[in-house]
């Protein structure tokens, strides 16, 4: 820092924080005796009321929602580093946090609001400005958030109101990292590749069970993040998470996931978030990410003040550990940039789950009695304020069920164009094919596909067999070319690779490759099925022995008939190919 910053910040800092002692800085929450959450606009009118009083916070917004609102964000920096260059020029690690993406999960947006009160209005934490810039945003969900009422969250204990789990078009934008449907997610997705944070933190309120600590937390595991990154935060940084939220008073464990519903006599599981998650997604692009879960049935008081907790000890020692953390980052992205030029193939994990391996672990509960309710019809259970402590099984070991090797780089065709739009929001670039190119290719001939009969956030996701196959293939111009040397590969096969658990043809952006749009006439297949019959005796067995074993085929007039079509030179060889290809070595 240069002397003539250090001279305004002599000057600054004690007649700003002279002006805290004559000023009322307590936030609207605190204001009520902790029972309440300010509204959209109170909330909006705090966030530039720090800017326009501290010079170390800049209010901007990174977008707008549907119903019109400004997304808000807040930039905290000593050094005013304010745009994404200037951060890096400070060689800080910059830090997102994230409130309200379920804005009936209020807590993060109270605790943020007193954070950067305390850092940079009353001085009482302005030591987390030295190692760090920080980005708030105090509200993802705008319009969700102004859905505002007593009963939106019917498992919660407080606040005494609050906003509404998704978005005005009824989008849970932690379902959307990937797919990026929503236009709130689409604006986050520029911000976050814009300033590509270091850390990042996603605040919550879990439902579920009840237990006895305040605030539960998780980072994804590998094999779902990579070895080296998860290696530091378990070993590094979690420590000194516990160590320090236990000191402030709040019980702290794992994110609680029981392995049976509301069972815990038969273990916890550790989770693995699919990338449409907020820690999924970080995990495939290289970055820390931390779920902060407090817990529903606990004063909202003791929520809010256990996120605080977290916030203030993450900050900290993210901050002080930026000379470990920061070139760690920048090695895993290089490595995940080579992937696809090493000698031999490399893959990548696409589906995980649990191995039958666990551990014993203690684990703070409640006693809880079970009783058959004559209401439901099942078991009723209740939980009691008498704490208990236990010991169970925790799964926690995971293994790779789906995986795909790392290809040169992926095409897809012009007429496809929207993809490439979509994947521009996640930081990966692509370049124009100028002429017609033959190359080995691998491409995927799917088929039985089967979609689910339930709309999840507004599509049917569709499930499907899948058989890799290879040829040679003249590319036209005009087609997209997405390089793997890059440091969203892994984002890039989760998009593109149709087996990924969030892929766009999984989500059903690519229904209609697997319709029939040539039809034939029962009256020509009647004497073309005889005649191919004819010619081909081995044809006719095969027909015969699927009539003889498959009774709904059997009774199908229109399936026995389209058996003979697929069969013919009419068929459409492009049914269930899958269009985006894979350039492969010779």
């Amino acid at each position: 820092m240069n002397r003539s910053i250090l001279a305004l910040l002599a000057f600054i800092l004690p007649f700003q924080f002279s002006l805290a002692q004559s000023t009322d800085w307590r936030t609207y929450y605190e204001k009520s005796n902790y029972l309440r959450t300010p509204r959209y606009a109170e909330t909006i009118d705090l966030c530039k009321r720090l800017d326009k009083t501290s010079p170390f916070v800049k209010y901007t917004s990174f977008g707008t929602s549907p119903q019109g609102r400004a997304l808000p964000l807040l930039i905290v920096s000593k050094d005013r580093a304010f745009t994404p260059a200037e951060a890096k020029r400070t060689g800080k690690p910059v830090i997102l946090i994230q409130s309200c993406i379920h804005p009936g999960e209020s807590d993060g947006k109270d605790a943020t609001l007193m954070l950067v009160r305390d850092i940079v209005i009353t001085g009482a934490k302005r030591d987390l400005l030295d190692d760090a810039v920080m980005l708030f945003i105090p509200i993802f969900s705008v319009d969700g958030h102004e859905r505002f009422g007593p009963f939106n969250r019917i498992n919660q204990n407080g606040p005494e109101e609050m906003g509404w789990r998704v978005t005005a078009q009824n989008l849970n934008l932690n379902r959307d990292y990937m797919k990026a449907e929503a236009p709130e997610m689409q604006t986050w997705l520029r911000l976050f590749h814009q300033w590509l944070p270091d850390f990042f933190i996603d605040c919550h309120v879990t439902d579920g069970i009840d237990f006895q600590y305040d605030v539960t937390y998780a980072m994804e595991p590998w094999p779902n993040a990579d070895r080296e990154l998860s290696s530091w935060y378990e070993t590094r940084y979690i420590p000194t998470l516990l160590r320090d939220v236990e000191a402030a008073g709040h019980g702290i464990a794992p994110y609680v996931i029981p392995r049976e519903d509301h069972d815990l006599s038969q273990g916890l599981i550790l989770g693995a978030s699919g990338p449409r998650l907020s820690t999924g997604y970080c995990a495939k692009q290289n970055r820390p990410a931390l779920l902060v879960e407090t817990h529903m049935l606990k004063p909202y008081k003791t929520r809010v003040a256990s996120t605080y907790a977290i916030l203030e000890s993450s900050i900290r020692f993210v901050g002080a550990h930026r000379d470990e953390l920061r070139p760690l980052l920048r090695r895993i992205d290089e490595r995940t940039a080579s992937l696809s030029s090493r000698p031999e193939p490399t893959w990548i994990p696409l589906r995980f789950e649990l191995t039958r391996e666990s551990r014993l672990v203690p684990f703070k509960g409640v006693v809880t009695t079970r009783v058959q309710s004559e209401l439901s019809g099942r078991e009723w259970l209740r939980y009691s304020p008498q704490p208990q402590d236990t010991v169970i099984p925790y799964f926690d070991s995971f293994r790779v069920t789906d995986s795909a090797s790392v290809p040169v780089a992926y095409v897809v065709p012009s007429e496809w164009s929207q993809f490439i739009e979509r994947t521009k929001l996640h930081g990966i670039h692509a370049r124009t094919l100028t002429r017609d190119t033959t190359a080995i290719v691998e491409w995927y001939q799917l088929s039985e596909p089967r979609w689910q009969e339930r709309p999840n956030e507004g599509r049917h996701p569709v499930r499907f067999k899948s058989e890799l196959r290879k040829e040679r293939l003249t590319i036209p111009a005009g087609a997209f070319i997405v390089p793997m040397n890059q440091r969203t590969a892994q984002v890039i096969m989760h998009l593109l690779e149709p087996n990924a658990p969030d892929s766009y043809v999984g989500w059903g952006y690519l229904d209609a490759v697997f319709e029939q749009k040539e039809y034939a006439e029962a009256y020509v297949l009647e004497q073309m099925a005889r005649d191919m019959m004819a010619k081909d005796p081995a044809l006719k067995a095969e027909f015969e022995t699927k009539v003889a074993s498959d009774t709904t085929f059997a009774k199908n007039s229109y399936a026995r008939l389209n058996f003979f079509y697929q069969r013919s030179p009419y068929w459409d060889k492009s049914i269930g190919r899958y269009p985006i290809v894979r350039m492969v070595r010779k």
